[in-house]
C-alpha cells in the first residue's frame, strides 16, 4: 500500500483566536517566571493609583464636610445686619443711623429678581420664659414661615409654624433642642404651654439635633422661635428701634450665580429706602454666606488638585518602572527573540508580545489599586468623623480618570520597548551573550 503524503496544505491553519491564545500563554508564563519584578513594578502602578484616589477622596471629603457644617447656619443665606452710613448720599449726612422697617421687606423682594427669599427677623432676649417645669433665659426670634427652611431647622417632633399661624398671628412656638430640655425636663415638649412675658404660647414642634458651628445671634438649640405677626404683637423692637423697625433681613439668591447680582438689588432697594449710598458698605453690612463657601470650594479644589498631581507622579514613576523592567526583559531575552524570529515569527507578534506584557502588568496593577483604595475608603469610612470632614469620598470621576492616566502611562511604558524588541536584527541577536 502507498504511504499516505502529507502536504503542509492538509495541516491545520492556526486561526487568530490560537494565535492569541498562545500569546496570552506566553505573556503569563513569561511574567510568572519573574515574580519578584513583576510584583515590584506592580506595586508601583498600584501605589500611584490608590494615591489618587485616595489623596481626592480626602479632598472631597473635607469640601463636603464643610459644605454639610455651613448648611447648618443657612441655604446659601445673606444676613444683612443694618448700620450706619459712611458716605454722604442725596443730601443726608453721613454717619446715620439705618434701621430695616416692615415696608422694606416688600420693597426689596420686588426690586429683587435674582433673589429667592428676603424676609425679617426680629428678636428679644430679655423675654422672661417658663414653662410650668421650669424657668429659662433663652432667645426669642420671629420670621416668616420660610425662615425654617432657610435657616435649616429641620423639623424632630411636630412641625414648624406655617403661613396660617403668621396670618392669625397664632401664639405658637418652635422649641431648638437644648431649650426644649431646659423648659420640659424628661418630657414631650409637643402640645404643652410656654409662656413668654406671661402671654401663653402652645409648642407645636422641635427641632432635630443641630451641629452648628456659627452663627451671628447666638446656637439655634437655646431658642425659640415663633411667627413674626405674634413677635411683633407682643414683643415690638425696643430702642432706639420702633413698633416697624427689626434686626435683620435674611435674603437668599436663586442660585449661587445668582448670589452677587442678588446682593447688588438689596442694597440699591435698600438705599432707595433709606436715602443711603448702594455702595456703602457700612450702612448696609452683609455677611455673605454663599461668598465665604464660594472662597472655601475653591481652596479645597486646589487642595484636591494639588494632592491628585502628586498621584499623578507618582503614577508615571511607576510607568516609568514598568518601561525600565520592560527593558531589561528585551536585553534578557535577545537570543529567544532572534530564535523566534530565525524560525519565521513575524516582527508583529513579538511587537504584540511585549506590549501585551507591559500592558497587563499595568491594568492588573491599576485594578488592584483601584480595589485596596476603595477598600481603604469603606474602611475610614466606618470610624466617627470630624465635623468639618465627610470621610474619604472617591468620586467617579477621580475613577474614570485615574485609569484614563493609568491606560495613557501603560501605552507609553509599553510601547517604546515592544518597538524595540520588534526590531531586533536574528543575526546579532543570536551572537548576543547574555551579561555582555
Amino acid at each position: 500500500m502507498a504511504p499516505t503524503r502529507l502536504t503542509f496544505g492538509s495541516l491545520p491553519r492556526p486561526t487568530e483566536e490560537m494565535i492569541l491564545r498562545d500569546l496570552i500563554g506566553d505573556v503569563l508564563r513569561t511574567l510568572w517566571a519573574h515574580k519578584l519584578r513583576t510584583f515590584l513594578t506592580m506595586f508601583g502602578i498600584a501605589w500611584g493609583i490608590v494615591s489618587i484616589v485616595l489623596m481626592v477622596g480626602a479632598g472631597e471629603g473635607l469640601r463636603v464636610g464643610q459644605a454639610k457644617v455651613a448648611e447648618t447656619l443657612g441655604k446659601d443665606v445673606m444676613i444683612v445686619f443694618h448700620g450706619r452710613t459712611s458716605l454722604q448720599a442725596g443730601g443726608m449726612r453721613a454717619g446715620r443711623v439705618v434701621h430695616w422697617e416692615d415696608q422694606d421687606v416688600g420693597a426689596v423682594a420686588s426690586a429683587s429678581p435674582d433673589c429667592q427669599y428676603a424676609i425679617p427677623e426680629l428678636e428679644q432676649e430679655t423675654v422672661r420664659t417658663h414653662s410650668n417645669y421650669n424657668n429659662a433665659a433663652l432667645l426669642v426670634t420671629g420670621s416668616f414661615p420660610e425662615f425654617g427652611y432657610i435657616r435649616s431647622l429641620n423639623v424632630g417632633d411636630g412641625r414648624f409654624y406655617n403661613w396660617e399661624d403668621e396670618q392669625l398671628g397664632h401664639r405658637v412656638a418652635f422649641l431648638g433642642t437644648d431649650a426644649a430640655k431646659q423648659l420640659f425636663p424628661g418630657r414631650n415638649a409637643v402640645g404643652e404651654n410656654l409662656y413668654l412675658n406671661d402671654f401663653p404660647y402652645t409648642v407645636i414642634g422641635v427641632m432635630a439635633q443641630k451641629k452648628q458651628d456659627s452663627s451671628y445671634d447666638g446656637w439655634d438649640a437655646n431658642k425659640i422661635f415663633v411667627p413674626f405677626a405674634a413677635m411683633r404683637r407682643d414683643f415690638p423692637d425696643r430702642p432706639p428701634g420702633t413698633s416697624t423697625t427689626f434686626d435683620q433681613l435674611l435674603v437668599t439668591p436663586k442660585s449661587v450665580a445668582q448670589h452677587e447680582a442678588c446682593k447688588h438689588e438689596v442694597r440699591a432697594a435698600l438705599g432707595r429706602m433709606h436715602h443711603f449710598d448702594a455702595n456703602d458698605k457700612e450702612a448696609c453690612p452683609i455677611w455673605d454666606t454663599v461668598e465665604e463657601a464660594l472662597a472655601f470650594r475653591q481652596m479645597t479644589n486646589g487642595m484636591k488638585y494639588f494632592l491628585g498631581a502628586v498621584g499623578i507622579v507618582t503614577l508615571f514613576l511607576g510607568a516609568l518602572g514598568v518601561m525600565n523592567v520592560m527593558m531589561v526583559a528585551v536585553r534578557e531575552r535577545t537570543r529567544e527573540i532572534g530564535v523566534r524570529k530565525a524560525l519565521g515569527a513575524p516582527a508583529r507578534v513579538i511587537l504584540k508580545q511585549f506590549f501585551l506584557e507591559a500592558l497587563l502588568i499595568a491594568w492588573l496593577s491599576g485594578g488592584v489599586g483601584l480595589g485596596i483604595a476603595y477598600g481603604i475608603c469603606y474602611l475610614v469610612n466606618l470610624a466617627p468623623m470630624p465635623d468639618f470632614f465627610a470621610g474619604l469620598l472617591p468620586t467617579r470621576t477621580t475613577s474614570v480618570l485615574a485609569c484614563g492616566l493609568l491606560g495613557g502611562a501603560a501605552v507609553l511604558a509599553a510601547l517604546y520597548p515592544a518597538r524595540k524588541a520588534a526590531s531586533v536584527d536574528p543575526i546579532e541577536a543570536l551572537r548576543f551573550e547574555a551579561g555582555s
